[in-house]
């Protein structure tokens, strides 16, 4: 591909939306539309585009008009050919209609037509704003030899908040339609009326801004920056900062119905964790959310969906881990660690459409509400006030807290997913000096244990809390020097691991003879200094069928098992494995896997590119590995397109029908779930 022409603009000015269509099928014609950071719209027109070099000085495109009338920036354009309404429809010479939507929060539509003589004047450009008539100056160029006129044709009313996208659409018998989206919350479907031709919103879809105090300073969605067509028309879909993709139905009858559609992260997914029984998936992101995931049981096509947003956050949320079915504890970009519990609302949801029962739905809190400005989501119960709903002689509306999820038939939407799907937060634990790097948990949910970011030994230490009060076990853990990066629990909780920054790893190991007491719980029983020779990202521990084994991970571009001895005293390297690649992610499954040559144990690793493996090793019957392979290689256009920050294996449980899954979150900012077939 190669650069044939430049177009310069002015100094401090942006282009921000360009829209290109044939002016003429026949002599081919070119017209270019270019706004951006001006209240203006330039018009630029071409022949011979095809054919044209880099050196040929004499076709391209031309400045040949500039339309004003906007009074801030243009944002978006459109071109549609409007057959319907021109006589001339049948030559193929169409009069072509552009759509601009501004940050004036109007729509303007320009009509460019071909000939001497102007078009009729539409009703729709004689409209009179705030006392002033609109101008319908014609502006005319000339290209090929042919002769066309630009002129005002008509403006649309509606939005609220800055315009941010229009697009056309062209149905049967060249009717045509414009959707816009805008900072207001909403959608808009406009068509020119059959009889009078003047420009009206058939639809609305959205939310009611003006309840929400929504406006594109203080917005608490931030509005509706692009909306789409489907292919068909019958479809239309818009996103917002949020990340979730909003999706409207046509059900006839100029009814549309919402729909479910992709929800996810929109910056870098940091972690992620499975339930402790695997029913649903928890993710954690810099865009300061976390997320939970589970299986639609009506879904045909056993899809994931979105089933809440526990925790909108004022910092970047980093680590995640599972407590309970109904707990979880996250760290952010803050010295602190925040726990969660599952409200009422959310439960009754995950049982009717997942059936995934709460063990004591009844003693859960309603609904989670956050205060203006705050961090903390509190416990709701009995009645809330919604202030989306209008009121009347200002007062406001009470409601049962959990009536923004009730009497659904799907999965929430995502208006309701950012204002009702929040977890009441139930404790705060304090400790270390710095941001949150890491959380760990052990398997039977007393203990967790946690690392901030660290340049010394002072703030590399590892605080452990137990589960029953949050109480801090002291003393602190001190074995690195730099950022801890990864926590992990032997399957008995008899050792923890721990991987950082400063390339070593270190191994605890619980205090037996303290029995089932939580203080001094663990102590240093190994450390390997330069155990790889770059910072480790990640380790983990094989089942206990394999044998006391773990493994590391590094920007080495090695993978490393280590083995504990025979006399049980020190773990030993025993294979390494290189790659082409530092290797960012690893997880081993929680089970054997049964195959014609042996039993084996799966080991998921994910590199710095986005591409990710399943390697498999021999479990010999004594116990321990031998024979490292690799088993599977992800097809390359469903892995992640940035370095994958964590691979999460699905806990097994009883059953699993040579069925396994797979959850990896990236810094491509999605969140994916992968099924393997044995």
């Amino acid at each position: 591909m190669t650069c044939i022409q430049i177009l310069q603009t002015k100094p401090k000015y942006y282009p921000l939306s360009i829209a290109l269509a044939r002016l003429s099928p026949e002599n081919g014609t070119w017209i270019l539309a270019v706004s951006g950071s001006s209240s203006a719209i330039q018009i630029y027109v071409g022949s011979g585009i095809s054919t044209l070099s880099s050196k040929d000085n004499n076709v391209g495109f031309k400045l040949a008009a500039t339309l004003t009338g906007h009074e801030n920036w243009v944002r978006s354009l459109s071109f549609v050919r409007d057959e319907m309404n021109d006589a001339t429809a049948v030559r193929g010479t169409a009069d072509l209609l552009l759509a601009s939507g501004s940050q004036d929060r109007y729509i303007r539509l320009w009509r460019v037509h071909q000939g001497a003589d102007l078009p009729a004047q539409s009703a729709g450009s004689n409209i009179v704003i705030m006392g002033q008539s609109l101008s319908n100056k014609a502006h005319r160029f000339e290209v090929a030899e042919e002769k066309y006129s630009v002129t005002f044709e008509a403006l649309l009313v509606g939005h609220e908040d800055w315009v941010y996208n229009v697009s056309w659409k062209k149905f049967e018998k060249g009717r045509v339609c414009l959707l816009s989206s805008s900072a207001d919350n909403s959608l808009s479907i406009w068509e020119a009326d059959e009889t009078s031709g003047i420009w009206v919103c058939t639809s609305r879809l959205g939310e009611a801004s003006g309840a929400k105090g929504s406006s594109t300073a203080t917005g608490s969605t931030g509005g509706f920056w692009t909306g789409l067509w489907a292919p068909d028309g019958k479809e239309v879909v818009s996103f917002g900062k949020s990340g979730g993709w909003r999706r409207w139905v046509y059900g006839g009858e100029g009814d549309w119905m919402q729909r479910n559609a992709v929800t996810g992260h929109v910056r870098e997914a940091m972690g992620i964790a499975w339930e402790k029984e695997g029913r649903y998936l928890l993710s954690t992101s810099l865009d300061q959310s976390t997320r939970l995931y589970a299986r639609w049981k009506s879904s045909k096509h056993r899809s994931w969906f979105e089933f809440s947003r526990p925790q909108i956050h004022g910092y970047d949320i980093n680590s995640i881990v599972s407590l309970t079915s109904t707990k979880f504890v996250s760290g952010a970009e803050e010295k602190l660690m925040r726990v969660f519990g599952e409200p009422r609302g959310i439960a009754r949801i995950l049982e009717d459409m997942c059936d995934i029962k709460a063990a004591d739905i009844n003693a859960l809190p309603d609904v989670a509400s956050q205060p203006v400005l705050g961090l903390s989501n509190k416990a709701v119960t009995g009645t809330i006030v919604d202030e989306t709903k209008n009121t009347t002689n200002g007062e406001d509306v009470e409601e049962e807290a959990t009536d923004g999820l009730s009497h659904s038939a799907y999965p929430p939407f995502e208006d309701s997913l950012s204002r009702h799907t929040l977890w009441p937060e139930e404790e705060k634990l304090y400790g270390h000096g710095y941001e949150i790097s890491t959380i760990g948990s052990s398997n039977k949910g007393d203990i967790i244990a946690t690392a901030c970011k660290a340049s010394s030994v002072t703030h590399a230490v590892i605080r452990l809390f137990e589960t029953k009060t949050w109480r801090q076990l002291k003393p602190a853990l001190e074995a690195h020097s730099l950022t801890v990066n990864r926590i992990a629990f032997s399957a008995d909780d008899l050792y923890m691991l721990s991987v950082g920054r400063d390339r070593q790893w270190t191994v605890f190991e619980r205090n037996t003879e303290l029995g089932e007491a939580l203080e001094s719980p663990y102590k240093v029983k190994q450390v390997m200094a330069k155990a790889q020779t770059r910072v480790i990202f990640d380790g983990k521990w094989a089942p206990l069928t394999v044998g006391r084994v773990f493994v590391t991970a590094a920007r080495d571009k090695t993978v490393k098992l280590w083995g504990l001895g025979e006399d049980g005293k020190e773990w030993a390297c025993t294979e390494t494995v290189k790659f082409e690649e530092p290797i960012t992610a690893i997880d081993i499954l929680d089970t054997v896997v049964s195959f014609e040559t042996g039993k084996f144990m799966l080991m998921a690793i994910g590199l710095e590119s986005g591409v990710w493996s399943v390697y498999r090793a021999l479990v010999k019957e004594n116990g321990g590995l031998e024979g490292f392979e690799k088993y599977l290689d992800v097809d390359g256009y469903s892995v992640p397109g940035k370095a994958i920050t964590q691979i999460s294996w699905r806990p097994t449980g009883a059953e699993n029908g040579g069925i396994f899954e797979a959850a990896i979150s990236s810094e491509d900012s999605s969140v994916r779930v992968y099924e393997l077939k044995i």
